[in-house]
């Protein structure tokens, strides 16, 4: 068991009364709460545009762009309230701020079932941003509890309850999705919030006093963590390659089940059973095979590998003509799914453990004010790619293609020439 002196100094508290510690315990429910959020997500999938489509009277392509708006209406919200969450975590403790932001994912998902009209469903989407999404704060929990050198680890152990989330909820929705799209919204809300009182009961807290900091409102909005990133070091390029990164692929969540419609006709079931597939991809990539890649590569190369995979998967989807072409695309997509958490252990090792949380509130702020572009500019991209009079449902993608190109030319220059090639 380490000294208190050796556990402040690495993030590793000491054990509970019961002998188990209290890093164990976060770190198992910090896993389990972003597995089931991504149940909870992937469940309304498959299903968004019928939702859309039936509470709007609009068409697909239509659909698509009111999907837009609907999720940068969320990454907004995220971005004014990210900063906010991970700084009160940073003063009050992870656990209040953790339970805060899966009590309003749930109210979120309950709000869509119930929604008579486009107006709720957009409050729905505001309600769930200002509670602040949870992995804000689940990664402060883990960078509580784990020591620097094993960050890049933990994090992308994350990513893979992400992956595995994404493969049961996407199955689940298209499943429920048969009954009618408001069911999966339900099922949605019943998890998140039965997820809330089970964390009421077991959820420790991992911020010890003496690593606790006074709160501050200049620190604690979004342009505020723009300005702090500035004392850190090397933080802001990667910040810059970040928000590349997440506005690239925000294509996904931009036009995925409006895609795999209008390309291939798809059904509810067909586009929940594809997102399931790339859950097991990724939970496979982060989950078994980031730290044997960690290990080999260190964290710049491992970086390096997801971005060209994520450039050649991206500019493939837009030539697919089928199926098979599509897993085998998601094979090649895996290594994507290092470029979030090692980035982000890279940067955890230049700020000091006092200020973890205002870390990832900070980076809360650009990833979703990325998306929240991103998710906005390719939809609005889908939608005038079906319009034109010879439709081209792919043009989203080819755009995207060059932007994870540049993305990745990006990166070697202003991360590379900061040194963190290990």
């Amino acid at each position: 068991m380490a000294e208190p002196d050796t556990a402040a100094r690495t993030g590793a508290p000491g054990p509970t009364s019961d002998g188990v510690s209290v890093g164990a315990h976060a770190r198992l429910f910090v896993l389990l709460t972003v597995f089931l959020d991504m149940v909870g997500f992937g469940i309304i999938i498959p299903v968004l545009p019928a939702l859309i489509g039936t509470v709007g009277h609009v068409d697909i392509g239509h659909a698509a762009r009111l999907g837009g708006w609907m999720a940068a209406a969320y990454s907004l919200t995220q971005f004014l309230s990210g900063p906010l969450m991970g700084n009160l975590s940073d003063r009050y403790g992870r656990r209040p701020l953790m339970l805060l932001a899966i009590f309003g994912l749930g109210v979120d998902f309950l709000i869509h079932a119930i929604a008579p009209n486009m107006f709720w469903l957009f409050v729905g989407r505001v309600f769930a941003g200002i509670c602040g999404a949870s992995w804000v704060i689940a990664n402060a929990f883990i960078a509580d509890v784990t020591a620097p050198q094993e960050r890049g680890k933990a994090f992308a152990r994350m990513g893979a309850a992400f992956g595995l989330g994404l493969v049961v909820g996407p199955a689940l929705g298209g499943i429920l999705g048969e009954f009618g799209p408001r069911v999966p919204f339900y099922a949605a809300a019943a998890i998140s919030l039965l997820n809330f009182v089970f964390g009421y009961f077991v959820l420790p807290e991992t911020l010890t006093a003496e690593n606790r900091r006074p709160f501050e409102w200049r620190r604690a909005n979004p342009f505020g963590a723009f300005a702090i990133f500035r004392t850190y070091s090397g933080v802001l390029p990667m910040c810059a390659v970040l928000a590349a990164f997440f506005f690239c692929t925000s294509v996904y969540s931009a036009i995925w089940p409006f895609w795999a419609k209008v390309r291939f006709g798809w059904s509810e079931a067909m586009v929940g059973a594809t997102l399931a597939v790339f859950g097991v991809v990724m939970a496979v990539f982060q989950g078994g095979l980031a730290g044997p890649v960690l290990n080999k590569l260190g964290e710049f190369r491992t970086v390096l590998v997801g971005l060209i995979a994520a450039t050649i998967a991206v500019a493939g989807y837009g030539f697919v003509g089928g199926l098979v072409a599509v897993v085998a695309l998601m094979l090649v997509h895996g290594p994507e799914g290092f470029v979030y958490p090692m980035l982000t252990a890279l940067m955890s090792k230049r700020v000091p453990e006092n200020a973890q949380g205002e870390l990832q509130g900070g980076l809360s702020a650009i990833t979703n004010i990325a998306m929240l572009l991103g998710t906005v500019f390719f939809a609005q991209i889908f939608g005038y790619g079906v319009g034109l009079n010879v439709p081209n449902p792919n043009l989203a993608y080819n755009v995207a293609a060059v932007g994870l190109a540049l993305t990745t030319g990006l990166f070697l220059w202003v991360v590379g020439a900061n040194g963190d090639k290990s």
